[in-house]
């Protein structure tokens, strides 16, 4: 990959991935808080418990409320690591390949819900990435020439100049708020 015409990601681009983020964010508020509240209980429960020799007992429940902000502390992460990768992926660089685009059908590997395969391929026809497809409708199996941009952890991003769709064109609304309801699609149904 060292060999291969690359290019920084634009600031529009960063951009997209950074609002995506904050949007992420402004979902991970409700466990952040709640991990605080559920600390902050079992703080002043261990305080209370070591500072008034008639409330020793209420040490013995502490524990369920640190158990709560550990959980918390577990959802808030998880929230937010997929963003989190996707941003820092924003600092690598995408690369450029005049060669092919490979779409195949599904395997026994395949996701439940993968339609396929996509890869680029060098001019030679030897794979530089590969990414499992997701959707309803099987691609085909169909090798196509062309000028790829991609960056490994997201997939492709231009073909022939074209935009796939990974990002979305344009500014994306206040924290990504409203994004699965573009175009006319709901993601609900």
């Amino acid at each position: 990959m060292k060999a291969l015409a690359r290019r920084n990601w634009t600031p529009a681009e960063r951009a997209i991935v950074w609002r995506g983020l904050t949007g992420r964010f402004a979902l991970a508020i409700e466990p952040l808080v709640g991990m605080v509240f559920m600390a902050a209980l079992t703080w002043g429960i261990v305080y209370r418990a070591q500072h008034v020799p008639s409330d020793a007992t209420l040490i013995k429940i502490a524990w369920i409320f640190a158990l709560g902000a550990i959980a918390f502390a577990g959802y808030f992460v998880a929230v937010l690591v997929a963003p989190v990768a996707a941003y820092l992926q924003t600092f690598r660089p995408i690369y450029i390949v005049d060669g092919y685009v490979r779409y195949r059908e599904p395997d026994e590997r395949s996701r439940t819900d993968g339609c396929g395969y996509a890869a680029v391929l060098f001019a030679d026809h030897s794979a530089a990435h590969e990414w499992e497809w997701l959707g309803s409708k099987p691609l085909p199996n169909v090798t196509l020439p062309a000028l790829v941009e991609f960056s490994l952890y997201a997939g492709i991003h231009k073909i022939d100049g074209r935009s796939t769709g990974l990002l979305p064109e344009g500014e994306l609304p206040l924290l990504a708020i409203g994004i699965a309801t573009r175009h006319g699609r709901r993601a609900d149904l």
